[in-house]
């Protein structure tokens, strides 16, 4: 049979791969000037291919609708993604929590090999492929693309993206043609993203990170906390914990932030650190105590929170404006804007609703032969290469249980 795929992405040359095997005749659509356009970005450039964990460690980091997901894991688990590129010649190496990454850190090793398994199992990709109508006639899948060509395709698989990183051609087409074939799509937002804040801390701060500090959330309804690494830069906030925290708010009104600089302390342990460092050094200024306790480009902010003067020497420091300070070094609140936006998000939220999909082929409940694989459904996970993982299983599954 004749299969088109919509998407050069991991997922669509996974599912090339074997949908071809199974002896279909393959061709994928590609509107850009090159496969895995996005693979490119992934791991901040260096590719973080997968997350080597067994199937229950990797669903307990899906943040939504693991259990769709179940068959297809299982199918092709991250042990086989690391196997499927070091038996084709691209060593791989593990690093902290478990990321997997090209040993060259280079994403084209990634790409390359993906894309030379399509050739060598007959799959045509064409690129520079805009595609500006999808239609179904009789039995057949017709797909006009450049604005003369058409292709016909007995089977049709949806493999776009979402709508994260735009300029690499995830711009939520697939979603147009998931409506069109009467699917639902659940509501979309930004995840793993970064956070905007209004804080002047963050242009003050611009390009600092913070490690081992803890990361709360809060409103009426819920409360996160994430311990771990976070970066400032000019109106926002960013980093691991913060890619974390995004994941789960999307949806959450009236939201409080603040940082814990000094989580490895309690409040009483803080407090008697400062009498220690008041006593020893009395005539220390402020300023120059709180050189010990925070990075340089936080002082000034600090001090205007705590409202004292950045002179003052720690014995002139009264009972309660040293409690004051261990109580803003405890609770350095944040004030929250916003999620940062789908041009700085690494994956989407929502998508193409997991109950009209069948998750054990990813083929359509509502058309026949019409398939969903990758970022455009309505799952995603934690960082750490869980979302490629995703991609590469849902194609590879689709494309091997293609009848």
């Amino acid at each position: 049979m004749k299969v088109v795929i919509i998407g050069a992405g991991p997922s669509g040359l996974m599912c090339a791969i074997n949908a071809s095997k199974n002896g279909h005749d393959v061709t994928i659509l590609e509107k850009n000037e090159k496969a895995g356009k996005k693979i490119y970005i992934t791991g901040k450039g260096r590719c973080n291919i997968t997350n080597n964990c067994d199937v229950n460690e990797f669903m307990n980091n899906v943040v939504r609708n693991n259990r769709f997901l179940y068959s297809a894991i299982n199918t092709f688990k991250p042990i086989d993604t690391i196997s499927f590129f070091e038996d084709r010649g691209v060593p791989l190496v593990t690093e902290r929590g478990n990321r997997v990454f090209p040993l060259s850190y280079k994403a084209s090793d990634i790409t390359r090999v993906l894309t030379n398994e399509c050739q060598k199992n007959k799959v045509r990709i064409y690129y520079h492929s805009d595609i500006y109508k999808i239609e179904k006639v009789k039995e057949k899948f017709v797909v006009s693309y450049n604005k003369i060509l058409q292709i016909e395709a007995d089977k049709l698989v949806i493999a776009t993206g979402g709508l994260s990183y735009p300029l690499t051609g995830s711009t939520g087409d697939g979603y147009t043609y998931a409506k069109q074939f009467g699917h639902s799509i659940i509501d979309t937002y930004p995840s793993l993203c970064c956070l905007r804040v209004s804080d002047k801390v963050s242009y003050d701060a611009d390009g600092l990170t913070l490690k081992n500090v803890c990361l709360h959330a809060y409103n009426d309804k819920v409360r996160y906390s994430f311990e771990g690494e976070m970066n400032f830069a000019k109106g926002i906030i960013d980093g691991p914990i913060v890619l974390k925290l995004s994941t789960l708010i999307q949806e959450e009104k009236n939201l409080r932030l603040f940082v814990d600089l000094k989580m490895a302390l309690t409040k009483e342990q803080l407090n008697e650190r400062l009498i220690r460092d008041f006593s020893q050094n009395p005539n220390l200024s402020l300023k120059e105590e709180l050189g010990k306790l925070l990075p340089p480009q936080m002082i000034k902010d600090f001090i205007t929170r705590i409202k004292m003067e950045p002179s003052i020497k720690l014995n002139s420091i009264r009972k309660e404006q040293r409690e004051k300070i261990v109580s803003y070094l405890k609770r350095y609140d944040l004030d929250y804007l916003g999620l940062g936006g789908y041009n700085r998000a690494i994956v989407t939220r929502g998508g193409v609703s997991i109950k009209e999909v069948n998750p054990k082929t990813f083929e359509s409940k509502i058309v026949p032969n019409l398939y969903f694989v990758g970022e455009v459904l309505d799952v995603d996970a934690f960082t750490g290469g869980f979302n490629m993982q995703i991609a590469l299983s849902t194609g590879f599954t689709c494309g091997k249980y293609m009848v």
